[in-house]
């Protein structure tokens, strides 16, 4: 698990990307699969979220989780107390937030979580006033600059400048591995430039920090994750790696004012 401690001594807001060893789900999703859509055993998802949220130290937090229906889109959800638990079980309860991948609250004691498996985790902070805001970013949503619209967004329902929130990028897939089509790759390159693309090959996390600049956020607000998921298929889901395979997670929340 990859986290920052720091941040939760200064500010009470707790950030976590997970990893897919400590679960209980079996091969192909083995062994903390956080997600109920890839065809795990859903009791074994809800098991693995429990364990996650309990290493975070938010266990109790964990009936008021919320997860979203991810789809590669554009749209920004807030969660406020009344959404608060949607999507916080695979095998039982309400369902997740509909159609979203970013998803942006101010709302204490309702941690966030999104799932993946290459694509690009983010979450940004805002410490004063506290909100939170996680966001899926695959491919759609990078060339669709999703990360500045996301970032754009937390600091305006805080009336801030994006230059004072934090963004941590956790693990995804590297340029080593992320080979595209040309077509795809140009358009990147037309509205990015050429340092996102190496060769046949898109550099993700370049297009990113690009995007949260384009934002605001400034570089040395940024925390990044050297780890390839599809270099690293067994500390990580990866989607490219194996098909058929599990979702690990990244994880926000504001904790309880003393």
């Amino acid at each position: 698990m990859l986290t920052d401690t720091h941040l939760r001594d200064r500010c009470g807001i707790v950030v976590g990307f997970s990893e897919r060893s400590g679960g209980v789900s079996l091969p192909p999703y083995a062994s903390l699969n956080l997600a109920g859509h890839v065809g795990d055993d859903p009791v074994d998802v809800d098991e693995n979220r429990s364990r996650f949220v309990e290493a975070l130290g938010l266990a109790l937090m964990r009936d008021r989780l919320v997860t979203a229906q991810q789809v590669h889109g554009e749209a920004v959800r807030e969660v406020t107390d009344a959404e608060a638990g949607f999507g916080a079980f695979a095998a039982k309860g309400q369902g997740p937030i509909a159609a979203s991948d970013v998803l942006v609250t101010l709302t204490p004691e309702t941690p966030l979580l999104m799932l993946y498996a290459d694509c690009v985790p983010i979450v940004l902070v805002c410490e004063a006033p506290r909100a939170v805001a996680v966001v899926h970013a695959g491919w759609r949503g990078a060339l669709a600059s999703l990360p500045e619209k996301a970032a754009t967004e937390l600091a305006l329902r805080c009336g801030v400048e994006a230059s004072s929130l934090l963004a941590y990028v956790g693990p995804h897939i590297h340029e080593c591995c992320y080979a595209v089509d040309r077509k795809l790759l140009s358009q990147f390159v037309s509205k990015f430039g050429n340092i996102c693309a190496v060769d046949t090959r898109l550099d993700l996390g370049v297009v990113v920090a690009r995007s949260l600049l384009a934002a605001g956020v400034i570089p040395e607000a940024m925390t990044g994750c050297d780890a390839c998921t599809f270099n690293h298929a067994e500390r990580f889901f990866s989607y490219r790696a194996s098909t058929v395979t599990g979702r690990h997670g990244a994880l926000a929340a504001i904790t309880k004012a003393e």
